[in-house]
C-alpha cells in the first residue's frame, strides 16, 4: 500500500534545485519532446473570470522514465499596484503504475528556474558568441531567475533592466547580487543589446523590431495567451522564430498567432541536430513553458529530497 505523499515547501525546493543539475536534464528533455518521446497535451485552461485569471493544467508522462507529473498553475492579470501574486503553482509527482501521489511540491521556484534555464539553453544555442550586453524587460520573479542564470552561464559586460516604474527597477537592483544598469525606456534598454529577455505582464507589444540590433537573440517569456503580445510584427516577421513547442506556440502565443509569423523550429530540433541554429541572424525564442520541464525539475527535486533525507 502506498504511503502518504511527501510535501516539499518552497524553501526546500529552492535549496535542492541548482542550475548546474537542472540545465542538462532540461536540454535532454527538450530533445525527447521534439522526438515525440513525451506524452504531453497542450495546456488546458479554465477561466477564472471573476478574478481576471485562469487555471492551467499541465500533465506529462514519459513512459521510458516512468515519470508522471502534472502542474496546476493559476495566472492573473493584476491591476497596477496590486499586492496579490500574478501566479501560483503546485507540482504533483505520481507513480504511473499505482496512480498514487508521491510528492506535492511548491511550483513557484520550479517554474521560475526551469523557465529561465530553458531561456539560457536557447541563448547557448542561438545567441552569437562573445555577446556583451544583456537587456531584461521586467522586474518580477522571472526577471530575477533569468538574471541569475544568464549571469551565471555567460560573461556579459553589461546588464540593463527596464521596468514600468522606477521603484520596481530599484527593488530589482537590490534583489540581485551583480551590477545592473536601470533604463528609463525599453528603447534605451535594448538598443545595441546582444541578448534581450522579455518577462513582462504586457498584453500589447513593448519590444519593437526597429530597436533590435541585427543578429540579437530574444527570449520572449511573457504573453502566454493567444491575445497577449510583447513583440511587434516587424520583429516577429524579420527574425528566425524558435519555440519550445510548435503546437503550444500555435495555440497559446499571441506573438506568433497575431503576427502570422512562422515557427522555424522547436528548440529540441536544434538540440537533436534536425534543424540549424541561425546564430548569424536575429532570433526569437518563444517560451510558453511545458509540462515536461516541470516533470523533469520535480523529479530532480524529489530525488535530491530522498537523498538528503536518507542521510539524516
Amino acid at each position: 500500500m502506498a504511503g502518504s505523499p511527501v510535501i516539499i515547501s518552497e524553501q526546500e525546493v529552492a535549496g535542492l534545485l541548482q542550475y548546474g543539475d537542472l540545465i542538462p536534464r532540461l536540454q535532454e528533455a527538450l530533445g525527447k519532446f521534439s522526438r515525440r518521446e513525451v506524452d504531453q497535451p497542450v495546456r488546458t485552461t479554465v477561466p477564472l473570470q471573476k478574478h481576471n485569471g485562469f487555471l492551467g493544467l499541465m500533465p506529462t508522462y514519459i513512459e521510458t522514465e516512468g515519470l508522471l507529473c502534472t502542474k496546476l498553475v493559476c495566472f492573473y492579470q493584476r491591476e497596477a499596484g496590486s499586492t496579490l501574486p500574478s501566479t501560483q503553482a503546485t507540482v504533483v509527482l505520481l507513480d504511473p503504475e499505482y496512480g498514487n501521489v508521491k510528492a506535492v511540491m511548491d511550483g513557484e521556484v520550479i517554474t521560475a528556474m526551469r523557465t529561465a534555464a530553458v531561456s539560457a539553453i536557447s541563448a547557448k544555442l542561438l545567441m552569437r558568441p562573445q555577446a556583451e550586453v544583456l537587456a531584461i524587460l521586467g522586474t518580477g520573479k522571472q526577471a530575477q531567475s533569468h538574471y541569475n542564470v544568464f549571469t551565471q552561464i555567460f560573461s556579459f559586460k553589461e546588464v540593463r533592466v527596464w521596468s514600468h516604474t522606477k521603484e520596481r527597477a530599484e527593488q530589482f537592483m537590490s534583489s540581485v547580487t551583480g551590477p545592473v544598469t536601470p533604463c528609463v525606456s525599453v528603447e534605451a534598454a535594448v538598443r545595441g543589446a546582444d541578448a534581450i529577455v522579455t518577462v513582462t505582464r504586457c498584453t500589447e507589444p513593448v519590444l519593437f523590431g526597429e530597436w533590435v540590433k541585427p543578429g540579437a537573440h530574444v527570449a520572449a517569456v511573457g504573453a502566454c495567451r493567444p491575445n497577449w503580445r510583447e513583440l511587434d510584427d516587424v520583429l516577429m516577421k524579420e527574425a528566425v522564430v524558435y519555440a519550445d513547442s510548435r503546437e503550444g506556440a500555435a495555440t497559446e502565443s499571441g506573438d506568433v498567432i497575431l503576427s502570422g509569423a512562422d515557427v522555424f523550429a522547436e528548440l529540441g530540433d536544434v538540440i537533436n541536430g534536425t534543424k540549424p541554429a541561425h546564430r548569424e541572424k536575429t532570433t526569437v525564442f518563444k517560451s510558453l513553458g511545458m509540462g515536461v520541464q516541470d516533470a523533469v525539475s520535480a523529479k530532480l527535486v524529489f530525488d535530491q529530497w530522498k537523498a538528503k533525507n536518507s542521510q539524516q
